[in-house]
């Protein structure tokens, strides 16, 4: 499973009174492991920022001057994002200025829904959390992710964020899967299920009856109770729902 977590920065709020986007940061996950595929540029937006978007982010008509426009980096970033599932905090905003970006390359470029499917994080968190602050500072709080470096937005850094807050909603980070031969597991290729599959029928196992029974260790009441606390934990994060308290 492939899912790009995305964010960008604009000069103003509108994409329909003619504002653009300036910068997109995206990082990878891959099966929920953060990658170190990431995808980062700065945007000439053709137009003036708004002061109040400037006094946001920090990034000036001087500093884009000499960076590219956005049907120069298009390809490469339609590449990047095709066909995982976009992580966006609000994603009606960026969405909205993916999809005014697409329509001004003027070659029947479509909707950035034509690319990739999109989670949208603030609508999970007003789901979780009815009531309550839940902007992205307010749920690096709630889930105690670092947000330190956060000084200004920027879409990058965000990004980066966002993927921590995502993992920590749904249930933190899946280790990485290891088949009977003690190979990593993936989701496609050789390393895939159907990659174990076919090794499996062209070399059967055996059963070694001769070996003295496993051992079994039972845990301690620490750690039962350790169990039972991260249990409670991903069922609080997920609206109440742990598949393995069932």
């Amino acid at each position: 499973m492939r899912q790009i977590v995305l964010d960008t920065e604009t000069t103003g709020l509108d994409p329909k009174a003619g504002h653009r986007i300036i910068e997109i940061g995206c990082v990878e996950l891959l099966n929920r492991r953060i990658t170190q595929n990431r995808f980062h540029v700065y945007i000439n937006p053709e137009r003036e920022i708004d002061a109040g978007a400037i006094e946001v982010h920090g990034l000036t008509n001087e500093f884009l001057a000499g960076k590219p426009v956005f049907k120069s980096i298009a390809e490469d970033f339609l590449n990047f994002v095709g066909g995982a599932e976009l992580i966006i905090h609000n994603a009606a905003f960026d969405v909205g200025f993916l999809d005014h970006e697409l329509s001004l390359l003027g070659e029947n470029r479509g909707r950035i829904a034509d690319y990739c499917g999109v989670c949208d994080t603030l609508a999970m968190a007003r789901k979780n959390h009815p009531g309550q602050r839940n902007s992205l500072d307010a749920l690096c709080k709630r889930y105690n992710v670092d947000n330190s470096r956060r000084e200004l937005h920027g879409a990058l850094l965000d990004a980066e964020i966002l993927a921590d807050v995502y993992l920590a909603m749904t249930g933190g980070q899946i280790a990485m899967l290891l088949d009977a031969d003690g190979e990593p597991g993936g989701v496609s290729g050789s390393g895939g299920a159907e990659g174990r599959l076919e090794r499996e029928q062209a070399a059967p196992r055996s059963v070694n009856t001769s070996r003295p029974p496993l051992r079994v260790i039972r845990s301690t009441p620490e750690e039962a109770e350790a169990h039972a606390a991260r249990l409670e934990a991903i069922a609080k994060a997920n609206s109440g729902n742990c598949l393995w308290s069932r």
